[in-house]
């Protein structure tokens, strides 16, 4: 509690000097500058206004209880005391969610990898599947949802496949997709109806338009080539698709379904960028020896996060011990429930990190 309100005491004073600065308007070099003050501005203030508020009720709470050495009093105090204790704990409740550090990628859009793992054409399908899965949930969110490069199977599914998801707060929602995925059940192929296990995995990237990193471009080899579908089949008759290798760690990205060979090297920088920036941060936090994104996962694609189990009609993420016997809603997009769970443990792990 103590260290909570020292914290907020620190912001309060920080709050009170950028009202100064706004107010006056003569200390800002540029508009970029008064935008980036503005904005913490507005991340302050309702923290600090919650801050006041719980120090006027510790103040009412301490008049209240010298009030109960009076017994002509104690009844009216001893229930007033009451409800400030209650108002205390909800400020407080809220206090912590509000002080919880935010993942400055949080408002990105996300880009996302979908490969077939172990299974063969089983594990492709439930690539597809789950591909199929998140434009569902994109679409019901009023998302927009752009693939930029697949490798289709002729079983179904994909190999690979790879899209951006563009919207409001789409990293936070989307960012503990990433992961091994697991299905049980029985393959279209199975004759005996026996039931297989099959894998497929997600890699969750943010789109870091608004970070401040840019690849060294002497460290790309960048090629062209025709955009082929499945079978090998020729989309088209010239040299649209774009491939760029990062020659340092080895990162190769492909590009093939934009309308021209400059929107597929727009796209392609743009992804391999997320890649190369993912790749050195978590080398970067490896050698730390810390966990990435939070307490809820890693994100990394080697961590089984999540079944699928079609004969019970369950789906079960281990990481939070979370179940649902509705796996035919979730594969139609109603994943909801599941990303309100995760998100819920994550804030509740901060939290306890936080204190």
């Amino acid at each position: 509690m103590d260290k909570m309100l020292a914290r907020l005491e620190s912001m309060a004073v920080r709050y009170n000097e950028i009202n100064e600065k706004l107010i006056s308007g003569s200390s800002f070099s540029d508009a970029r500058e008064y935008g980036r003050v503005s904005k913490e501005h507005s991340k302050l203030q309702q923290p600090v206004e919650l801050y006041h508020e719980l120090v006027e009720t510790l103040k009412h709470i301490k008049e209240a209880e010298s009030l109960t050495h009076d017994p002509d009093l104690r009844e009216m105090a001893e229930m007033e005391l009451e409800e400030l204790k209650e108002k205390k704990q909800h400020l407080i409740d809220r206090l912590e969610v509000l002080l919880i550090e935010k993942d400055p990628n949080d408002e990105c859009d996300a880009i996302i990898e979908i490969k077939g793992a172990a299974g063969g054409d089983e594990g492709n399908i439930f690539a597809g599947d789950l591909y199929r899965m998140y434009c569902r949930y994109a679409e019901a969110k009023g998302w927009q949802v752009q693939t930029f490069d697949f490798e289709e199977c002729e079983a179904g599914g994909f190999s690979d496949i790879s899209f951006i998801i563009k919207g409001d707060d789409v990293y936070r929602e989307l960012k503990f997709e990433g992961g091994v995925h697991r299905v049980q059940r029985v393959p279209k192929t199975e004759a005996s109806g026996r039931i297989h296990t099959s894998t497929a995995t997600v890699l969750v990237l943010p789109d870091l338009e608004d970070v401040d990193y840019e690849i060294n471009m002497d460290d790309l080899i960048i090629d062209t080539h025709r955009a082929s579908g499945a079978g090998g089949q020729h989309v088209n008759k010239t040299d649209s698709a774009v491939r760029i290798t990062h020659v340092p760690t080895g990162i190769t990205v492909n590009c093939q379904d934009g309308r021209s060979q400059l929107q597929n090297r727009e796209q392609a920088l743009k992804i391999i960028t997320a890649r190369v920036y993912d790749e050195y941060k978590r080398k970067e936090e490896e050698e730390k020896g810390e966990f990435r994104k939070s307490q809820i996962g890693t994100g990394d694609r080697s961590e089984k996060i999540r079944t699928y189990n079609y004969p019970q009609n369950r789906i079960t993420d281990h990481r939070i011990n979370f179940t649902l016997q509705q796996l035919d809603r979730v594969m139609e997009g109603k994943l909801d429930d599941i990303i309100a769970a995760l998100l819920d443990a994550d804030q509740k792990a901060r939290i306890a990190g936080e204190q």
